[in-house]
């Protein structure tokens, strides 16, 4: 599978060669489970890890504003089927291997359903609890949104 390049719209950033980039990671709930997803292979960072819903903030969107359109364009899921999307204490989080600092908005979003429909970002899904997240291969930081974004840390 090839992998996708990333072609800014109109007014769009393009964070790809940047040494920073702001983002949103969702950890997406449902009762007492939380959304895992598998990236594509076809992203160019981090393909085949797990990781929450997560976007850039490359357009003037709000972190809320960003999750809310990264929720429904990654997981199918409506207005409707939002409970709540609560911006959590923003973390910076390094990757020395890519030479890129995240500046990561965790966002907890509650949801009403555990249906949900994936885009071509990632290939599969699953509903877990936090403390099976050391069990995954994940996307670097990921235990620090959870835990931000659980109230843990």
């Amino acid at each position: 599978m090839a992998e996708r390049r990333f072609t800014p719209k109109p007014g769009q950033i393009d964070f790809t060669n940047t040494p920073r980039a702001p983002v949103v990671n969702c950890v997406v709930r449902y009762g007492d489970r939380f959304l895992v997803v598998k990236r594509s292979a076809e992203l160019s960072t981090y393909p085949g890890l797990w990781n929450g819903v997560s976007g850039f903030l490359d357009d003037g969107k709000t972190p809320v504003e960003k999750a809310r359109e990264e929720v429904w364009e990654e997981l199918g899921l409506a207005e409707e089927d939002i409970v709540e999307v609560r911006e959590c204490r923003t973390l910076e989080i390094e990757d020395a291997a890519i030479q890129k600092t995240w500046i990561v908005h965790p966002m907890l979003v509650r949801v009403r359903t555990d249906r949900v429909r994936l885009d071509w970002e990632a290939s599969e899904h699953r509903w877990i609890r936090p403390e099976e997240l050391e069990s995954l291969v994940c996307t670097p930081g990921l235990d620090r949104i959870f835990r931000a974004a659980t109230g843990q840390s």
